[in-house]
């Protein structure tokens, strides 16, 4: 999981590369790398080690005048972050330099097979994929050589290349990893997310899987050819960029997650004028596939998951409409046994984590019709299903999902009372009552900040819910122990008392979320459990059943519409506990925002 950023233009490359891999930082940050054309010199320059971007940024001289460049910061998966193992990387002879999202399964056979003599200075696969151009460069073309070393590769890889003999040429290949291409007024730049290509492009164009792009240079005008691996052209449909810079700052907010927390009331309010308002719905053919299927199977990963297992309850309470979540890492792996007649709902915020992508595959396979929900229209995944809902979260570049979950949880929602043949509630005063709750809540957010300063900072953490309340525990345990590092674990109330209550001491911190009535009582008899062995307690409820010693009172919605706003607290509780620890709070150790590996 990384992120790479290529520009040939008139512009000073190095500038826009920096300014890119800012932005992609959140796709990966244990090291980073640049490569560009010094044009005065006719010469070029190569900065990289590890740790962050502005590392490269504030240490390194970039007076030179340049006008193609490459970039990369990196999440590791073959090697130690170490300036070694820093993109870019360059083929024996130095004349091929590359960058490199993805990974390629067979790097070792082609190594044996191809480039047993060449010594490797690095641990990535990446440094075989430039060796292998480089070897086939001696009897082929450039972009041949390319195409000829990407038809051996096996795995995923968004590449950008650059030949030393030709500082007026750009390559870019795509297969798996997502990868773009930006046309702008004074240059062609190519990025893994359209958030680089923000200020440099009025229009882009996200590219299929084994394609092969040229960026060029005429006289002063720069283009693009688009090919197919064995060098058939493809069409280019350009889209309109509609994201301006304003949407990926962090407007006054101390972090990215903050401010995203923040937004989530407007977040639900911008799903229901997309989807609820003028008698805008969502559309018939998803519905029927809905009402068709004889079974729905919900595939996803890590927090998208969290909002398929309240998916699955809203489906199956409000619809029913009998629903299977599966974890994608082990679906792409261990299928299940699939009913006649399935739907396939995948849910990512990027549209392009891995595990659901070779899931798909296999649900294409086989013939079955499939839904991704996601943040990113353009993606892989909204591209391949064969529908695909927007959630209209907006950019979110805190690696900690929080906006995007909401939405998910909202989407979900909405196909849910759609499908009900009976309505359990007026769909409108709910969901803006949800927004007004959410305002609510996020005003008081000093509060839960001054709640946690002294309870939350321990080794352990628990949350404890039942029903739809379990499902905002494991959403929540997830965000705490993301940015805070505290061992957090969400659990089904009732299942304290089969082992786990052995780990309550004195001091510990549990938290409890109470929404639905008919769980009430349970709950708080599994609090007085805890209460009783020393735990320090944090109930989150709703008004309407909230006891006086309730730290965390929300105000009232219909209970299915509750972990919309029961996540709330939670998220202000992982924040505030990371800030006190003094924790990165938008780029956690060890994470990306983006998982494009399996």
């Amino acid at each position: 999981m990384c992120g790479i950023v290529g520009y040939l233009g008139s512009e000073k490359a190095s500038d826009i590369i920096l300014s890119g891999l800012t932005k992609l930082e959140y796709r990966g940050y244990d090291s980073c790398g640049i490569f560009f054309h010094d044009t005065d010199n006719d010469r070029f320059i190569t900065y990289k080690d590890k740790g962050r971007v502005h590392h490269l940024v504030d240490d390194f001289d970039y007076q030179y005048n340049n006008h193609l460049a490459i970039g990369h910061t990196r999440w590791a998966t073959h090697g130690k972050p170490n300036q070694a193992n820093s993109h870019p990387h360059f083929s024996l002879s130095q004349r091929f330099g590359i960058v490199h999202n993805g990974v390629i399964d067979n790097y070792l056979e082609l190594t044996t097979k191809y480039l047993a003599d060449v010594p490797f200075s690095s641990e990535t696969d990446t440094e075989v994929i430039v060796n292998l151009i480089d070897y086939f460069s001696k009897t082929l073309a450039v972009e041949e050589a390319i195409r000829k070393t990407l038809s051996l590769l096996e795995g995923s890889y968004a590449l950008l290349i650059i030949d030393i003999v030709n500082p007026d040429i750009l390559y870019a290949a795509k297969n798996k990893s997502p990868l773009l291409v930006g046309v702008g007024s004074k240059g062609i730049i190519i990025a893994s997310d359209v958030m680089a290509l923000v200020g440099y492009a009025d229009h882009y164009l996200p590219l299929e899987d084994k394609s092969v792009v040229t960026v060029s240079k005429t006289e002063n005008q720069y283009h693009f050819e688009l090919k197919d691996i064995i060098g058939k052209p493809l069409p280019t449909t350009m889209l309109e960029m509609n994201i301006v810079m304003e949407d990926i700052g962090k407007a006054g907010y101390s972090h990215y997650m903050l401010k995203e927390i923040c937004e989530q009331p407007s977040v639900i309010r911008k799903i229901m004028a997309m989807y609820l308002e003028n008698g805008s719905s969502l559309p018939d053919k998803i519905i029927q596939h809905f009402q068709e299927a004889n079974r729905i199977y919900i595939v996803a990963a890590g927090t998208s998951m969290h909002a398929g297992f309240v998916g699955k309850y809203l489906l199956e309470n409000i619809a029913q409409i009998p629903v299977e979540v599966f974890i994608a890492s082990e679906f792409a792996y261990n299928p299940p046994l699939v009913e006649k007649n399935p739907y396939f709902v995948f849910i990512s915020q990027s549209g392009e984590t891995a595990d659901l992508r070779s899931s798909l595959v296999w649900v294409k396979s086989h013939h079955y019709q499939s839904l991704t929900i996601t943040n990113v229209p353009t993606s892989t995944l909204a591209r391949e299903a064969d529908d695909f809902l927007e959630i209209y979260a907006g950019p979110e570049i805190a690696v900690a999902s929080t906006k995007a979950y909401v939405a998910q949880v909202a989407i979900l929602l909405l196909i849910a009372y759609q499908l009900a043949s009976r309505k359990p509630f007026d769909i409108h005063v709910e969901l803006s009552r949800v927004a007004v709750a959410m305002d609510a809540i996020i005003d008081r957010r000093d509060y839960i900040q001054h709640l946690v300063r002294d309870k939350l900072v321990k080794h352990n953490c628990f949350y404890i819910g039942r029903g739809l309340d379990y499902f905002t525990c494991l959403e929540a345990a997830l965000k705490l122990k993301e940015i805070s590092y505290i061992q957090t674990e969400g659990f089904a109330a009732g299942e304290l008392k089969h082992g786990t209550i052995t780990l309550i001491e004195e001091g510990t911190p549990v938290i409890a979320v109470i929404s639905q009535k008919t769980m009430n009582h349970a709950t708080r008899g599994n609090i007085r459990e805890v209460q009783t062995r020393g735990a320090e307690v944090i109930v989150i409820s709703m008004s309407d059943i909230h006891d006086v010693t309730d730290q965390i009172v929300l105000m009232d919605v219909h209970e299915y519409l509750a972990p919309l706003i029961t996540v709330i607290p939670t998220q202000l509780i992982a924040f505030y506990t990371a800030l006190i620890l003094e924790r990165d709070i938008d780029k956690p150790r060890n994470l990306a925002k983006s998982v494009t590996v399996e």
